[in-house]
């Protein structure tokens, strides 16, 4: 009797069978892997996925033996007895535990290539043969799916690209399904918390008695202001165009059009009319997540709503939906089993291009799914070619459906610059321009692209003019600088926004902002651009500096939001110093060229000239990290290292902010007592603020920060003005050699 895992202290009897445990596995990897026509290759990925443990070595070891035993190769290398054509499964059955490998070479420290694993350690014989049924054993590999039949002798390559990914899905299948029958039979209570969300067409139901509820809620007046004709308009067209058949749509609308809500009405009644399985709603920003997951909340219950990214802690998550639901959402966030999921495009797209088991569990849950990509202008330059195949993939092999979703729509068709690109999107809102043009809000007042330049007193100045008002700049300490010039100015400090605060701090702000300005009292507001996507806030005025189109325009939308003005004004300026090198200065370097051209400004309310940005913005653009060439050669190590949608972070310090000294302390005890988990590590990442690495040595090399551990530092307790309650941390020459802080109290 071969047995698959033990039961502490309960005897051998009551231990999970290695043939259950194979079957259990199979089963479900061909039910998650069915969305995508490939339920035999899954079942038998998960039939062979263990055979390593039907070895007395094993058995040792599970009767508490210290015994290394490499138990994934067994499998892998009896699919590979059946031909070249069982590889797929030798490559995710023996990275079931360590990860995808590469084929043939390896980077140092990258894991054995599969080649090498495979035919220098066969196995000299196969004891897996004795105790288990022949016809676990001997089965016929099924044909490859549609989307892969035969290979084009014009396009071998992406061939090669598709197969890969292929082989990332079978994986994902495969890797959920030994998580959960594992979890089934060693906790139980885990399980059990697992599942109990709506049906889509109950959470259809919902969200049609929630918009009807908002309309009636408004008064009669408020329902004819322009601004909510339009959103009414937008969010009729949506829930009309939700029975087109599958395939990638867009939905250009204005900003302060509603998308929110109106996107979830088509992707939901679009899952519905066509047996599709989840909705996902893909964002940049977590400050857009936590306002849109708020409310998806509010219109289809706090229970179907899986919002996953790194700010949210366990705790937040707890107080939000209670215990009950917060424990369910910690299981659903490791496999994205749910219904609704609101997550970053960091953690979409990294996870498409993985090559860990943890990473990719939840890939084959986007299978058969509506996939709304929201502010889609933002995606990366230097990643934008891996990022659409890997989109198209979806579309033409997983039954996925795409909507792009922005107000200012990108460039990213198919065409001869751009081969690589999407399919022509069927248009949801029919005439965009129409209705950018009765959504219009404000006036724009652009500069001389080579005029003279603006300096902060001058801003300052500006700016103290009006009651309220908000400057966006593009660098952390242009912000700073700026507003102790508008400090000076007004005689008190302007609210200020940057990453230079943590996350808690930054959404503390955000309220209080929220609050002067619903009051009417005096608000002026100093930023970076985190404030431009999905930051629902409402200015009279709005200062931008020079920068790229779809960040401009972005700016603008916090700019008489509501409509309560005629127009609301918008100043683009040339600040002292041109934005950061990369795409904020190339956008930036786009918008002086197009001034210059017209000679009277933008028209921003007109689509076509996004498409002449993009198109110039983008040009031809660049796989910058060779992703796709590492995919067509089958190193999926290589990809997982190459495809970084962030890659100059920075190193984290924990800020006195809030409760993140009390954080820290239990960070620290939980290294003393070797309990440290994914818990305590979620629990910082609010008070965390990324600093670059010559600020890091300085603060180091100052005494001012405590090392938690390899990867962490804490600010040291007596450093009182290096983290600042209006500013956040500031590392200057001053604050640097603060004698103050040689003061132990």
């Amino acid at each position: 009797m071969w047995y698959a895992h033990t039961r502490d202290g309960q005897p051998e009897e009551s231990w999970q069978t290695l043939i259950d445990h194979l079957t259990g596995v199979a089963d479900l990897a061909a039910g998650f892997a069915s969305r995508f026509d490939c339920a035999d290759w899954a079942y038998l990925a998960g039939l062979w996925h263990d055979l390593g443990k039907a070895q007395d070595a094993f058995q040792r070891r599970l009767r508490g033996e210290s015994v290394a035993v490499e138990h994934s190769l067994a499998g892998a290398q009896h699919a590979l007895r059946l031909g070249q054509a069982g590889l797929p499964l030798a490559w995710v059955i023996a990275g079931h535990h360590g990860g995808l490998a590469n084929w043939i070479a390896s980077t140092d420290g990258g894991p054995t290539p599969l080649k090498q694993r495979l035919f220098q350690n066969r196995a000299s014989d196969e004891p897996w043969r004795d105790g288990l049924p022949e016809s676990t054993l001997e089965r016929a590999l099924p044909p490859l799916p549609s989307f892969l039949e035969g290979r084009p002798d014009s396009d071998g390559i992406r061939w090669k690209r598709s197969f890969a990914f292929w082989v990332r899905m079978l994986f994902s299948s495969l890797v959920d399904a030994d998580y959960l029958d594992t979890e089934r039979f060693m906790q139980p209570e885990g399980a059990a918390v697992r599942g109990g969300y709506d049906a889509i067409g109950d959470l259809w139901g919902r969200l049609e008695t929630h918009l009807t509820s908002l309309v009636d809620s408004l008064p009669e007046s408020a329902r004819e202001t322009p601004v909510n004709r339009v959103r009414a308009a937008i969010l009729r067209e949506c829930i009309a165009r939700a029975e087109s058949p599958p395939g990638v749509f867009s939905l250009s609308a204005p900003t302060g059009g509603g998308k929110t809500l109106s996107s979830m009405a088509f992707a939901l009644r679009h899952a519905l009319a066509h047996g599709l399985d989840r909705v996902l709603v893909i964002l940049p920003f977590t400050s857009i997540i936590e306002q849109n997951a708020r409310a998806y909340r509010e219109a289809l219950g706090a229970a179907n709503i899986l919002e996953h990214h790194a700010d949210l802690t366990l705790d937040r998550r707890a107080k939000t939906l209670g215990e009950e639901v917060a424990a369910r959402h910690a299981r659903a966030e490791e496999n994205w089993d749910a219904p609704v999921i609101v997550s970053t495009t960091v953690q979409f797209f990294e996870s498409l291009h993985a090559n860990r088991p943890g990473r990719c569990r939840k890939l084959h849950r986007i299978a058969r799914s509506v996939i709304v990509l929201d502010e889609v202008q933002t995606l990366p330059p230097e990643l934008l070619l891996p990022i659409l195949d890997a989109l198209n993939e979806l579309v033409r092999g997983y039954g996925c459906s795409l909507v792009l979703s922005t107000a200012t729509p990108p460039a990213l068709t198919r065409r001869q610059s751009l081969p690589h690109g999407l399919p022509e999107p069927a248009p949801i809102v029919t005439e965009p321009a129409k209705l950018s043009r009765a959504l219009a809000r404000v006036r724009y007042h652009w500069p001389d692209p080579d005029g003279e330049r603006v300096d902060w007193p001058e801003l300052a100045d500006a700016i103290a003019q009006h009651k309220q008002g908000l400057i966006v700049v593009d660098r952390r300490a242009d912000a700073y600088a700026l507003a102790h010039a508008v400090s000076e100015r007004t005689g008190r400090p302007p609210f200020h926004l940057s990453t230079l605060m943590c996350a808690t701090h930054r959404l503390d702000v955000i309220d209080r902002i929220r609050s002067r300005l619903a009051a009417g009292e005096p608000c002026h507001v100093v930023s970076t651009q985190l404030i431009e996507a999905g930051v629902d806030l409402d200015f009279p005025v709005v200062y931008r500096a020079l920068t790229g189109l779809d960040h401009i325009v972005q700016a603008a939308g916090r700019c008489n939001r509501e409509g309560r003005l005629e127009r609301g004004d918008v100043f683009v300026f040339r600040p002292p110093n041109d934005p950061p090198a990369g795409t904020l200065r190339l956008g930036g370097n786009v918008v002086a060229g197009m001034l210059r051209a017209s000679g009277n400004g933008i028209d921003t309310e007109d689509p076509e000239v996004f498409e002449q940005y993009f198109r110039t913005f983008y040009g031809r653009p660049a796989d910058s990290y060779d992703v796709l060439r590492e995919a067509a050669e089958l190193n999926f190590a290589e990809v997982a290292a190459n495809f970084k949608m962030i890659r100059e972070a920075g190193l984290p310090v924990v800020c006195p902010y809030g409760n993140g000294p009390q954080v820290a302390a239990e960070y620290r005890e939980a290294i003393r007592f070797g309990r440290l988990g994914r818990k305590e590590r979620r629990a910082l990442q609010p008070y965390l603020v990324q600093v670059y690495t010559n600020d890091m040595r300085a603060l180091k090399e100052s005494g001012k920060v405590i090392e938690l551990d390899d990867w962490l530092c804490e600010l040291a307790p007596q450093c009182k003005r290096l983290y600042d309650a209006n500013y956040g941390l500031h590392i200057s020459e001053e604050t640097l050699n603060d004698p103050e802080d040689l003061i132990v109290s």
